[in-house]
């Protein structure tokens, strides 16, 4: 354990230097993971490989539990406190991909690769990490894949083990992929709908104003788009995707539509999705069809504040290492750790492009100052310099 914050800070350029050694097995690490398909609730084999590499680094209480996280303890040498370390197991990619990586001199390119397979080696690479750089923690480490983060996922791995959780935990640090110099402590309001629209079969096309699945849900598009939307705090609506039909001649007769919102503001979210309900109504009884809104996921607003002494040693982190932060909300597992008043933040690893395509790409080299701050971070959690 370093003692004093000028320690860690001017310890960084000789770890970040140092972690080289240990590029091999990240990067080793971070490929077999990439390759393994690990959709949302599908994610057994990518768990099954991390609780192995556990195994072989002789780690404590390795276990998966009943929703699929995969952990293990890190001993610390009092430890009398944990600081949880976390990264999501899933990825946007069902198992029909093709998930073959590709390596370059100074890039790796492949679907999930920097969301977030680079995130969960990070994880299983950190106790071979502090082996190399001969550091110690008083706090046990409680390291973490979770599962069922994304999607309809809801974030049920994480949920599920704060739930059930009997250790305290002093501090959670989520790690994702990209991008290097994001500072998240705060979570901001969200939802995630799907508008599902269907006509009925004795639809009676002849009728003044009769319209196909795919005009009416651009009628509610439309609708939505005219809601008045605040520009501080920051509020927005997302459309993701929209689809209906199978064919150039045929009259659709169902659609979808997925959206999201997000807002800084406290009750925003939910005032908006009441107008989108009444929207819905309003077009489902003109038009005669079958209109209903299913919520996928939901966030509540909350955070640190920006002075709180882990936001500021992030920052002065990410300062030394000459790393612009770009601070920005999430809506990932740090928010479930707010709501349960577990000081937290998310930060990336490296620099990467095409975040959630199949041809995403992360450059390797800046991954070497992503896992300095996450070292340094640990650190000064561990020495108390994050405490309040």
């Amino acid at each position: 354990m370093a003692n004093t914050i000028p320690l860690i800070h001017s310890a960084l350029p000789g770890h970040r230097n140092a972690l080289q050694s240990v590029r091999e097995i990240l990067l080793a690490n971070a490929l077999m993971i990439g390759e393994i398909p690990s959709p949302t609730d599908a994610e057994e084999e990518r768990i099954t490989f991390l609780s192995n590499r556990f195994t072989e680094d002789g780690l404590d209480n390795i276990s998966i539990d009943q929703a699929g996280n995969g952990m293990a303890i890190l001993p610390g040498t009092i430890g009398k406190n944990n600081i949880l370390v976390c990264a999501h197991a899933d990825t946007v990619f069902s198992e029909k991909v093709d998930h073959a990586m590709s390596v370059g001199p100074n890039s790796i390119k492949g679907p999930g690769i920097g969301d977030n397979s680079l995130g969960l080696a990070a994880v299983v690479t950190l106790p071979e990490i502090l082996k190399r750089l001969g550091i110690t923690f008083e706090d046990n480490l409680i390291l973490m894949g979770c599962s069922r983060s994304l999607g309809r996922g809801n974030l049920g791995g994480m949920r599920f083990f704060l739930e059930h959780n009997k250790r305290p935990i002093r501090a959670g640090v989520c790690i994702e992929g990209i991008e290097l110099g994001r500072l998240s402590y705060a979570s901001i309001g969200m939802l995630r709908g799907e508008i599902n629209l269907q006509v009925p079969t004795k639809y009676d096309w002849t009728k003044f104003g009769a319209s196909g699945a795919v005009a009416i849900l651009t009628k509610v598009v439309q609708r939505i788009m005219e809601i008045p939307i605040p520009m501080e705090p920051k509020t927005k609506i997302l459309f993701g995707s929209m689809s209906s039909g199978t064919s150039f001649g045929t009259q659709p007769t169902s659609a979808n539509l997925r959206f999201e919102i997000r807002s800084e503001q406290t009750g925003m979210v939910s005032k908006l999705r009441d107008q989108i309900e009444d929207i819905i109504d309003e077009i489902a009884n003109g038009s005669d069809t079958r209109i209903e809104l299913s919520i996928i996921a939901q966030r509540k607003p909350g955070g640190l504040p920006y002075a709180h002494p882990m936001v500021k040693s992030m920052r002065a982190i990410l300062d030394t290492l000459k790393v612009n932060p770009r601070v920005e909300p999430s809506v990932g597992e740090l928010s479930e750790l707010i709501n349960k008043g577990i000081p937290s933040v998310t930060l990336g690893l490296t620099k990467g492009t095409h975040k959630n395509e199949l041809n995403e790409s992360i450059e390797i080299t800046p991954t070497f100052d992503g896992l300095a701050q996450l070292v340094a971070l640990l650190q000064s959690i561990d020495g108390g310099f994050c405490d309040e």
